[in-house]
């Protein structure tokens, strides 16, 4: 639980705890044999003070209600130690996976409500598979117990079956004995009723949702050995959610995806997404789709035909930002309106927002270059967003260059911008510094501090009186010559060939 000040978790803020299981005999157990040496009696007792909100038969969140009840179920004191105490407890409980903390604010009640969500105890033979709970369990008990542990707790099969071979699996699955209707589901009931609400409404704000899992299940390959794991994204919101936006992202149908989730190394051995190698195969594709649409274009227009330009995004249903942070650039001021532009810098994904700067295809240099930005250099979206808004959409076209652009990511880099926020601030500086160097080019000097008018120009006339050179005289033009009479005109050769003698 990452809590910056203590006063703003104490026994007088509100909390309410959520699950959607019941504890077993098995689980009990698990929860005294293998969790508790590893968290400690106290954050197993918040685990099931916590627990115990709710009926065995229940499932759901309880009313909202102080938090000063979970220091009196605990025994602790409500005050700054008993507050580090509950802090501690319930951080070994996230670490160990059985506890998930939301904090969400009011503004207009300016209260802060915190949220329990408890998670189920491993299965023994799940618990054992992962490697870090097990090697914190050997170090808190020691291998003896641990061996001891893991022997009494792995399910033991019938003797007499080592004589039997060719083990075959002859189960029936669902989709070979019942057919649904995928035109007549309803999109609500796909979304998992056991996800918080905050969280629900995080993932359906993201990005429109261009992959459900019963079409994806009706295209995917029956025979494939990736099947089990994509059945398993149903209950695995976050994952739909990923695979969502890199469908967004790099223009992915429902094929392609299917595709995609069929090649091997796509998924870890315990069916989650290997998100580093899933992006990276789609950004093969999405390259791929890019030079056959060129060559798709480039031979339409050699026969005549004119090839018509890709449609744009669809723009999200509530921007987030009503005040851009930057002013909209000129190629973009007939396209796109200034509070929509905010929005499309923080949530759109950089290959659909570098296609906003050019009418037709991107240049492959471009294309390359924020490509390995995004993959190597690990970039957030928004910060790469704003990188193309300031070398795209402010005045460095003279600098167009491929080693600019990478310099500039290589300084972002340097200097730990990893945030929207920061890379804001970034290029402000940038452009402040810009401005600077261009007055100091063209001999303008500086401009003076508010309050000191005066005093500053004052110096500045004191010093360029005694720092410059001394002014010479200058012969000035006041109109046009005189006509010289006939005696100065021989006055004059008459002084030259003296001059010329001597």
């Amino acid at each position: 639980m990452r809590v910056s000040n203590k006063l703003e978790f104490t026994e007088h803020h509100r909390y309410t705890a959520c699950r959607d299981f019941s504890l077993g005999g098995l689980e009990r157990r698990v929860l005294a044999e293998l969790y508790q040496p590893m968290a400690g009696a106290l954050s197993i007792g918040l685990y099931l003070l916590l627990y115990h909100h709710l009926g065995d038969d229940e499932t759901g969140c309880v009313q909202p209600e102080a938090q000063r009840r979970l220091f009196l179920g605990l025994g602790l004191e409500p005050n700054a130690a008993g507050r580090q105490s509950l802090v501690e407890s319930a951080s070994k409980l996230e670490a160990i996976g059985l506890l998930q903390t939301f904090r969400q604010h009011d503004p207009a009640a300016d209260e802060t409500l915190y949220e329990y969500v408890l998670q189920r105890p491993l299965a023994p033979g799940e618990f054992f598979a992962n490697l870090h709970l097990t090697l914190l369990l050997r170090d808190r008990i020691g291998k003896p117990a641990l061996m001891e542990l893991r022997e009494s707790l792995a399910p033991r099969s019938p003797s007499g079956l080592a004589r039997f071979l060719n083990r075959e699996e002859i189960t029936v699955p669902f989709y070979e004995l019942f057919r649904i209707n995928a035109a007549q589901i309803d999109p609500e009931l796909e979304q998992s009723p056991t996800q918080p609400a905050p969280a629900r409404e995080a993932v359906g704000a993201a990005q429109p949702e261009r992959v459900r899992h019963s079409e994806l299940l009706l295209r995917f390959p029956r025979g494939s050995s990736n099947r089990v794991y994509v059945e398993r994204l149903n209950r695995a919101p976050e994952s739909m959610a990923q695979i969502n936006f890199l469908a967004y992202k790099f223009d992915l149908e429902l094929p392609e995806v299917s595709r995609l989730l069929d090649e091997d190394g796509v998924f870890l051995p315990d069916g989650t997404l290997h998100w580093d190698e899933l992006q990276s195969r789609a950004n093969l594709i999405y390259r791929q789709g890019r030079k056959r649409g060129e060559e798709r274009e480039r031979y339409l227009s050699r026969i005549g035909e004119a090839a018509s330009g890709e449609a744009a995004a669809a723009a999200l249903d509530e921007a987030l930002y009503a005040v851009p942070p930057f002013e909209v650039p000129e190629r973009l001021s007939k396209q796109v309106a200034p509070d929509e532009y905010g929005r499309m810098l923080m949530q759109e994904p950089h290959t659909r927002f570098l296609e906003r700067f050019f009418p037709g295809s991107v240049p492959d240099v471009f294309a390359r270059i924020f490509e390995r930005i995004d993959l190597n250099y690990k970039l957030p979206e928004a910060v790469i967003n704003v990188l193309i808004h300031y070398v795209l959409g402010t005045n460095h076209a003279q600098r167009l260059t491929a080693s600019f652009i990478d310099s500039v990511a290589a300084n972002m880099l340097a200097k730990g911008i990893d945030s929207y926020d920061k890379a804001i601030r970034y290029v402000r500086e940038q452009e402040k510094l810009n401005e600077t160097l261009e007055r100091r080019r063209r001999g303008e000097s500086e401009p003076a501090p508010a309050g000191k008018g005066k005093t500053a120009s004052s110096r500045s006339r004191a010093g360029a009186s005694g720092a410059r050179k001394p002014s010479m005289p200058v012969v000035e033009d006041k109109g046009p010559a005189k006509a010289l009479s006939a005696e100065e005109r021989q006055r004059l050769r008459d002084l030259a060939r003296q001059l010329d003698k001597s």
